[in-house]
């Protein structure tokens, strides 16, 4: 009996907790850096966590580099191995605050939301601001933003040979499905 009492408080306790918490496994953070009249250089991750905890706005997205997947192996592989050296920086974090989040307002219309935080790619860490768009969906929340990062902040260096045809600017897009 006593097993039992514990284990329905446990049950209950977790799901309190869980109402706290929305999170999803599979977003997508998708990035471009091509310049116009070159290959395209573009690569999709699919396996982008993300955490957003209800009560404080705190937000929490992390990837792992290697799982960036381009149309051709060959700029995977320079990618992993010359850009990002996806095997001495694994992840890439961002951690940060949605201002003035309340789930209670947001609705099937898409709002924008102003985020600050810290992003961490190749161990060097920077502090930006987005713009996010969240809405009410289904079974949880839709998240979508797009904003550009500069190859210089996180010393990606982008070998002499190449460097007129990879742009410094890094546009990055994530869609993330919160539940």
């Amino acid at each position: 009996m006593k097993k039992i009492i514990i284990f329905i408080l446990f049950l209950v306790v977790h799901t309190t907790f869980a109402q706290d918490r929305l999170s999803s496994i599979n977003g997508i953070t998708n990035f471009e850096a091509s310049i116009p009249f070159f290959e395209e250089v573009k690569a999709v991750n699919n396996k982008t966590n993300g955490t957003l905890i209800t009560t404080s706005g705190q937000i929490l997205f992390s990837l792992y580099i290697r799982d960036f997947e381009f149309q051709r192996t060959l700029m995977q592989e320079h990618f992993n191995s010359i850009y990002m050296e996806s095997n001495r920086y694994p992840k890439a974090v961002f951690k940060g605050k949605i201002e003035n989040l309340n789930l209670k307002t947001i609705n099937t219309i898409k709002a924008a939301y102003q985020i600050k935080g810290r992003i961490i790619i190749k161990g060097r860490s920077k502090n930006i601001a987005i713009k996010a768009n969240i809405a009410k969906v289904k079974n949880g929340y839709e998240f979508t933003t797009e904003f550009p990062l500069n190859t210089d902040d996180f010393n990606i260096e982008i070998p002499f040979v190449v460097r007129s045809k990879v742009s410094k600017t890094v546009n990055t897009t994530v869609f993330c499905f919160l539940q």
